[in-house]
């Protein structure tokens, strides 16, 4: 019985056995010093729907088998989609590797992961995903569109499932395969002038709980109608979870991976030890935690480590692959990664930024007057340095006046120093929600709602003399 009988869940786009012989092909085609081989493939299947009708259904199968050789310390890859056919590939590797040895050029490589002495157990693959399928999924975006359309207004989004495989193979003895499942949700609701957003993904799509969120969302959209325009200044503020979620977008960008520190720029490098942000916040990149996508090994075979950014508070460590991990004179944590139009680095992936105690509700209710923020959106980096990131706010935004929710508020821009608002937060949620990270191989950010003390609306900076 092969893994693809054997499983209930969304189905492979390789499986296993095809895998792993199409990187023992391509360890036995090399002729080079040592050769890594890895292989992604997701199998997904999105339900999406718009209005009054599900629309476009797709289902997506996507695979690449990519070879690293090392020739006389020269290093060279090649990809390719063909994982039957791969001797070209690895050839044309090879020939690279030798052309800049015979070209006389500096050879530094890196070399191959060896087979490690035990892995991570990752939770993975949840069998509850397996039954979200088409007819599930479809009966779920009419529940929502019928219930949008009974509240006045008119639901979007996707609901969906994959697979996701990663195998890995070098010639130090790592051979290895994990397939992971994936449900993934978004939802948008509009109400004449409001609106309302919802985004979650993990393994399970039990965990999504997507009845009661989209109950929650209708609710949003018809309360955030004939919203007002937010003044610019400084507000205490309510932070939902999605919207704190984005902070951790940029944490790649502020300095917490290997190839930063070996440079000597940004937070580890420059801050480690440092309170740069409230007692109450931790956030890791956490590969075998229950939320977000977990997964066991990186692109290079190396087992995943949990990886502190910042340990309440305090800048703590970076998160390494074998090339950065080697010029630190320390061991990969394995976060080998390689983006497209990117070139091959160390980064988080799934990060989580750990839940307090305290019910949104709460949080809300402890601000005299302040501002809650459902999300943001169009975010982007403004001096990495000083963690400084702008964005505009969107959808369900309301006023807080003595400790409760009242009228709707429009979206504004902000500019912030992501651990400056961080250094203000007094209360944390009791509730992660996850997002996914952009351009990040199976990436997700998980964070809870926090209340932040002093967070300035308008295009300039926030300054020491705002708070």
């Amino acid at each position: 019985m092969t893994e693809n009988q054997r499983d209930t869940g969304p189905r492979h786009a390789v499986g296993e056995d095809r895998a792993l012989t199409a990187l023992d092909a391509a360890l036995a085609a090399s002729d080079a010093d040592a050769t890594e081989a890895f292989l992604t493939a997701r199998s997904g299947e999105y339900t999406r729907f718009a209005d009054t009708r599900v629309h476009h259904p797709q289902d997506i199968v996507e695979q690449q088998l990519m070879v690293r050789v090392v020739v006389d310390g020269h290093a060279a890859r090649a990809a390719t989609s063909r994982i039957e056919d791969i001797t070209g590939t690895v050839h044309r590797a090879c020939r690279a590797a030798r052309a800049q040895a015979a070209a006389g050029l500096p050879g530094h490589a890196h070399p191959v992961a060896a087979a490690p002495e035990g892995r991570p157990d990752a939770p993975v693959r949840h069998p509850d995903t397996g039954t979200w399928d088409v007819g599930e999924r479809s009966r779920l975006a009419g529940h929502a569109m019928d219930a949008a359309r009974r509240a006045g207004g008119a639901a979007y989004g996707m609901f969906g499932r994959a697979t996701t495989e990663l195998a890995v193979a070098t010639s130090g003895g790592v051979r290895v395969h994990t397939s992971a499942t994936e449900a993934g949700a978004a939802l948008t609701v509009k109400i004449d002038d409001g609106s309302s957003h919802w985004t979650d993904l993990g393994r399970s799509s039990t965990a999504l709980d997507t009845h009661a969120n989209i109950t929650r969302a209708i609710g949003q959209a018809r309360a955030a109608r004939t919203p007002e325009e937010l003044p610019d200044g400084v507000h205490d503020v309510v932070l939902g979870p999605l919207a704190a979620a984005e902070f951790l977008d940029f944490f790649g960008t502020f300095g917490f991976t290997g190839s930063a520190l070996a440079d000597g720029v940004g937070a580890v490098a420059e801050r480690r030890g440092h309170q740069v942000a409230s007692p109450l916040i931790t956030v890791a990149d956490d590969a075998l935690a229950p939320v977000g996508l977990p997964i066991a090994f990186d692109f290079e075979g190396v087992p995943k480590r949990r990886v502190t950014f910042l340990d309440r508070g305090r800048v703590a460590d970076a998160v390494t692959d074998l090339a950065s991990a080697a010029l630190l004179g320390t061991t990969s944590t394995g976060h080998a990664h390689i983006a497209r139009e990117e070139s091959p680095r160390a980064i988080p992936m799934n990060l989580v930024m750990s839940a307090g105690h305290t019910p949104e509700d709460a949080l809300i209710a402890g601000v005299e007057r302040g501002v809650y923020i459902q999300r943001f959106w169009y975010t982007r980096a403004v001096d990495t340095q000083a963690t400084t990131i702008t964005g505009v706010s969107r959808d369900a935004c309301f006023l807080i006046e003595h400790g409760v929710l009242t009228r709707p508020v429009r979206g504004r821009r902000f500019t912030e120093s992501v651990f400056g608002a961080l250094a203000r937060v007094d209360a944390v949620g009791d509730r992660l929600a996850s997002k996914p990270l952009m351009n990040t191989w199976n990436g997700c950010a998980s964070a809870p709602a926090l209340r932040i003390r002093g967070f300035r609306f308008g295009s300039r900076p926030a300054t020491s003399r705002d708070t």
